[in-house]
């Protein structure tokens, strides 16, 4: 299993499920009808978003330091 493509794949579907409860978020408190827990609703994707982001962001470095090479600083 290709793992890296996966997290890819997951952070791009979690990014989409994020914004469009953030629309949704938006059109409630523009109507008026914002219950309590819809404040909460876009957070669960956002924590799941930085995990997969930040594994995304690491693994270039993680792969280069594995294969000895320097990082050019």
């Amino acid at each position: 299993m290709n793992w890296p493509a996966l997290i890819r794949k997951t952070h791009r579907w979690l990014a989409i499920a994020f914004t469009l409860i953030v629309i949704t978020n938006f059109i409630a408190f523009g109507m008026g009808q914002a219950i309590p827990w819809l404040y909460y609703l876009p957070l669960p994707p956002l924590f799941l978003m930085i995990a997969t982001g930040l594994y995304m962001f690491a693994l270039p470095y993680v792969a280069r330091w594995r294969n000895g090479q320097s990082t050019g600083a």
